[in-house]
């Protein structure tokens, strides 16, 4: 019976005694950690982006800062993150309006494999010219800025496709065109002061 009093008397002490004092250290220490501390910018590194150049005919590529990947996958992904996104004239993209990029991979032989959502057809204004600039804006935004990557072929919501518009053979993937493209003048795409 006097053994259950000693240890009925040091768990209470346990209880009451040393147990908040392991909570208040605990509590300290979540009290230290800076709630309100800014988020460390993500390091930015240079890309070459793709836009119709002003006479329609071909594509421009301009200089912009993207955010920089580890890994070859994950720079390709930041680089179409960027060049999908609307532009500010005077430069014009040729992805339709909408375009999402939904995944894109990899494979050891060098091939990426680009997956879109379907506004890359149903936003697309047709034309063999235009969809040319559409389907090189992606494959040179790629293989310019990712030199593990020489080809790209672009599936549409998960599938192959045979084309966008009916023109260009998506069945594959492409290598890089640089017949489709021009450098950019010095004063193109410059980011003006706000």
């Amino acid at each position: 019976m006097g053994g259950v009093a000693v240890a009925g008397t040091i768990g209470a002490w346990l209880l009451f005694v040393t147990l908040p004092d392991v909570y208040d250290e605990v509590d300290d220490a979540v009290v230290a950690l800076p709630s309100d501390a800014p988020a460390e910018p993500a390091p930015l590194t240079s890309a070459t982006l793709f836009y119709v150049a002003e006479d329609g005919e071909r594509l421009i590529g301009v200089e912009r800062e993207v955010v920089d990947g580890d890994a070859p996958i994950t720079q390709a992904r930041h680089v179409l993150e960027a060049q999908f996104q609307s532009v500010e004239p005077p430069l014009l993209s040729a992805m339709p309006e909408g375009t999402l990029l939904r995944a894109i991979y990899v494979t050891d032989q060098g091939d990426a494999f680009v997956d879109v959502s379907r506004e890359i057809t149903s936003g697309h204004t047709g034309g063999s010219l235009d969809e040319l600039l559409t389907v090189y804006t992606i494959v040179n935004a790629v293989t310019v800025n990712v030199p593990t990557v020489r080809a790209v072929q672009i599936l549409i919501e998960g599938r192959e496709a045979d084309t966008l518009a009916g023109h260009v053979d998506l069945r594959r993937p492409l290598t890089l065109r640089p017949e489709w493209t021009e450098p950019a003048p010095d004063d193109v795409g410059t980011p003006t002061a706000p």
